[in-house]
This record gives structure tokens, C-alpha cells and sequence, in this order.
């Protein structure tokens, strides 16, 4: 008899074809309690869990005493609460690899559209507004041989080093919990303190976790810290950022500019003042989306599923020592 899952996030019509081959799927439209009220049999026998978005807490937990396997379509996981996981035994997966140099491409277009005030100035040229060549007042900043400092140096830093530094010349400061010989060998990028990142850096780039410790890591303190020209660009976790600091740091020049793939509360509300600002750019937590790069993520999810119910864990695995 094939083992149960619950799949809360449509698949390719191939991926569903390969996940129904292995196991018995129920799909339903997400996590939320009254959903899991509603196909509580279901959750109840599944014994694995796959797609993306809700909470996966001791309360879903609860109601999935088979689970072994959490199979997120996403590199992050903030949204899981690994303690409780990891006290059940149960493994979570996620899928790091495909979307590193997506989200850096993102990154770059953040770099580049924030200083060249991409989104500003198409909306002027629309609106009928171009009557003559432009002036000051509508000049952009430099990308190439400036600064560019990198809060997290991953997979996704160590790729957006490589567009900087290889693309546009551009010195590389990162600060990490590691040293990376990689990073510091082919990019020339310098190891430092948040402190003096902030200080040197013409464009501030994080890419990092949401963690109890990088929650609000960058608020109206360290924002005092970055040049008045400088540009922050954010695709890691909107609570990283303290997102009314910010708004005000835009609002009375501290810094230049921001350029925002994720926020504090997601969608963002229509209403946030963040998005009145001429200085920022605003994107919908795009990171990772391409087609190629989403199928890429549902593939592997799904590969990770299969693996881990399967009892042959190589890789893509949060927490693997709870197997000991």
C-alpha cells in the first residue's frame, strides 16, 4: 500500500504524475485549520507533507500523528517550526540549489532599477510627462566600480558577487557567520563587521534568513549607519528590516533609496506608506519567479519527498541529525 501525503500546492501535470505514482494523494487548497478540520482523516493517516505557504506548528502537528516528511517548495523555512519537528522526528526538506541564481539575478535588477530609477522613470515616460531632454532632477547613480555589500554570504551572495564584482567591477564587503575563501579569492570581497558594511557600502544587499536573531537586524540605528546615498536592497525575509524605520529613513534622506522584494507583512498592504515613496522600488516576492526556476523547485520538492519517505536522505535536508 502506498504511503499517504497531503500536497497543498498545485503541481505540473508530470510532478503530480510522479508524486501519484509513489503515493496516495490527497490535495487540498492549504493548511489552514478549518481545512484540516474538513479532511481530517486525511491529515490524520498522511505521512508526508508537500507544497508552500501556512504554518506548520504544533497545532498541524497534532493532527498529523503519521507525519514523517515535510516537503516545502521553497528554500526558506521560517514558516516551519523546526523545534517541534525535530521533537517529533519528523524531517524537513527544502529545496536550496535551483533558485540561487534566480533570486541573484532579482537581486542585480534591484541594484540596477533603484539606481537608475527604472520603475520611477517609466511610470514619467506613460504618463506623457516627457516634454524635453531631463534634467538633474531626474538623474540616477552609478552601479559599476561602487561598493556593494552582501549580509549573508550564501549560495545566493556568493552568486550575486559574481554579477558585482565580474559584471560591474564592483568591490565586494560581506559579513557572514563563516570566512569564504571562495568569495575572498575570486571576487576579492572582504570579510567585516555589520557595523563597517554598513558604513562603506554603497548598496547594502541582504540575503539572509528570517531568524530570532536577524528579526529587525536592520533598523533606525543601523540605518544611521549607511551613507546618505546609500541604496538598500532587501530579497531575503521582510522582518530582517524594520519596515517603519526604513519607511522613515526613505522619507528624510538617511538613505538614498530601497529596492523591496519581501516585507514585513506579505502581500503588503495597498495602504503602506512604503509604497507612497518615489525612492522605492517594489516587487512581489519575485525572487525565484521564473517558470524554469518554479518547476525546478516542484521538481525537487518532490524528488525530496520521495527520497525521505523512502529512507535514502542525501541532501536538502534541515535537520538530518534527528535520523541518528
Amino acid at each position: 500500500m502506498k504511503p499517504a501525503v497531503i500536497l497543498y500546492k498545485s503541481l505540473p501535470d508530470d510532478l503530480r504524475a510522479k508524486l501519484d505514482a509513489h503515493f496516495t494523494v490527497t490535495e487540498v487548497q492549504n493548511i489552514a485549520p478549518e481545512t484540516i478540520k474538513q479532511h481530517a482523516a486525511q491529515f490524520a493517516e498522511a505521512q508526508g507533507l508537500l507544497g508552500s505557504g501556512g504554518k506548520v506548528n504544533g497545532d498541524l502537528l497534532a493532527a498529523m500523528p503519521a507525519l514523517r516528511v515535510c516537503s516545502t517548495v521553497s528554500v526558506g523555512y521560517d514558516n516551519f517550526d523546526v523545534d517541534a519537528l525535530n521533537q517529533r522526528k519528523v524531517l524537513l526538506m527544502h529545496t536550496p540549489t535551483v533558485l540561487t541564481e534566480t533570486v541573484a539575478d532579482t537581486m542585480m535588477s534591484l541594484v540596477l532599477s533603484t539606481a537608475r530609477r527604472v520603475t520611477e522613470l517609466d511610470k514619467w515616460v506613460k504618463a506623457g510627462e516627457w516634454k524635453k531632454s531631463i534634467g538633474p532632477e531626474y538623474y540616477g547613480v552609478d552601479v559599476h566600480h561602487k561598493t556593494l555589500g552582501i549580509l549573508g554570504m550564501g549560495r545566493i551572495g556568493l552568486a550575486l558577487a559574481q554579477r558585482a564584482h565580474f559584471g560591474f567591477g564592483m568591490n565586494i564587503l560581506y559579513n557572514a557567520r563563516r570566512q569564504h575563501e571562495e568569495a575572498e579569492t575570486r571576487f576579492g570581497a572582504r570579510a567585516c563587521d555589520v557595523e563597517t558594511l554598513l558604513k562603506e557600502s554603497d548598496f547594502v544587499c541582504i540575503s539572509l534568513p528570517l531568524t530570532e536573531q536577524t528579526h529587525h537586524m536592520i533598523g533606525a540605528a543601523q540605518l544611521k549607519m549607511m551613507k546618505s546615498s546609500a541604496i538598500l536592497i532587501n530579497a531575503g525575509r521582510g522582518p530582517v528590516v524594520d519596515q517603519e524605520a526604513l519607511t522613515a529613513a526613505l522619507k528624510d534622506g538617511t538613505i538614498h533609496a530601497a529596492g523591496l522584494d519581501v516585507f514585513e507583512v506579505e502581500p503588503v498592504p495597498a495602504e503602506a506608506e512604503i509604497l507612497t515613496l518615489p525612492n522605492v522600488v517594489a516587487l512581489p516576492h519575485i525572487g525565484s519567479a521564473t517558470h524554469e526556476t518554479r518547476y525546478g523547485m516542484a521538481r525537487d520538492a518532490v524528488d525530496n519527498l520521495i527520497a525521505a519517505l523512502s529512507g535514502k536522505v542525501e541532501k536538502n535536508c534541515v535537520n538530518p541529525q534527528i535520523q541518528a
